[in-house]
């Protein structure tokens, strides 16, 4: 009986460790997880969702992560939950990026916004890094010649 106690014990010790540490995290990377969320989505709304659904999965694995950036693993989880329902994404929300289909959205924002590199953005997309090279310049080229654009080629600030 003493061993299933302190065992509980335990957990309820660990538990809390993992609940103060995913707070200190998301009080510090939310923000900026958010603004990628609503580049994405489109709409602040639907962003919001997004973002619940990348870090309820950070946070289920949040001990597994073992030295991994957490900041990182959202954002895959992020690219990816956008990915799973691309469809969705297709219809104009109002958003700067709504001129792009839902991968040439997530290509751009990977790379130009978040800065990831284009081995590792196609790795994570499982694209070859030709195709996301390609992908990423046709985006930014719709950006820059789209009427109403500023004309400077940045994608909301990326960069």
């Amino acid at each position: 009986m003493e061993a299933v106690g302190a065992r509980r014990a335990h957990r309820a010790v660990r538990e809390r460790r993992r609940a103060c540490e995913f707070e200190a995290f998301t009080a510090g990377a939310a923000g900026r997880l958010l603004h990628v969320a609503t580049l994405l989505a489109g709409d602040p709304a639907e962003g919001e969702r997004l973002l619940v659904t990348a870090l309820a999965r950070t946070y289920a694995d949040w001990f597994r992560l073992r030295g991994e950036d957490p900041y990182a693993r959202t954002s895959q989880e992020l690219a990816a939950a956008f990915s799973r329902r691309a469809w969705h994404y297709r219809r104009p929300r109002g958003g700067l990026l709504d001129r792009l289909p839902p991968r040439e959205r997530l290509v751009l924002v990977l790379r130009m916004y978040e800065g990831v590199a284009e081995e590792q953005a196609a790795a994570q997309l499982g694209l070859p890094t030709e195709r996301l090279r390609a992908l990423c310049m046709h985006a930014v080229a719709t950006m820059r010649s789209t009427p109403g654009s500023t004309g400077s080629g940045s994608a909301g600030g990326a960069r």
